[in-house]
């Protein structure tokens, strides 16, 4: 049997959360592998781990960590002033997919939004994911809006 730990990122978890969101078609063109802890990378992560309304976490396995998410907690008018929990960058490790690991961490997530006092747990993937849309269908998120971005 093996150990599951979920925890805050560090910085010495970059690479591994790195090499994590460079591990498939669209990750390959968004990130940089040569230079995982390179200035960009380095000034991302003080950022995140500052605020305190973000949470970079990481999921361990028996001590490698194997999963990755973000979550943003959102003040917001809307729905009576509400707080939301906005899940970004969800990746698992590629030998590890398929073991219901990326389960697990979505729970937990949905766990930390829920400690917060979020109504709402939102999150966003790309069209092309369509492994990804049936995930989280079946985790009992529903894709009730269209999202945009504008690239700058």
């Amino acid at each position: 049997m093996t150990d599951i730990l979920f925890r805050r990122a560090t910085e010495a978890d970059v690479p591994a959360i790195v090499a994590m969101l460079a591990d498939d078609a669209l990750g390959k063109a968004r990130e940089d592998l040569s230079e995982p802890l390179a200035e960009g990378y380095r000034t991302a992560f003080a950022t995140i781990d500052s605020d305190p309304h973000q949470l970079l976490a990481v999921m361990e396995e028996d001590g490698r960590i194997v999963g990755t998410l973000q979550i943003s907690f959102l003040a917001g008018l809307s729905r009576k002033g509400a707080t939301r929990g906005q899940i970004e960058a969800v990746r698992v490790a590629a030998d590890r997919r398929g073991a219901r690991l990326g389960e697990k961490l979505i729970e937990w997530a949905v766990g930390q939004c829920h400690e917060r006092g979020c109504q709402v747990v939102q999150l966003t993937t790309d069209k092309s994911r369509t492994d990804a849309h049936r995930f989280y269908d079946r985790l009992g998120f529903t894709a009730s809006h269209i999202g945009y971005k504008l690239n700058l």
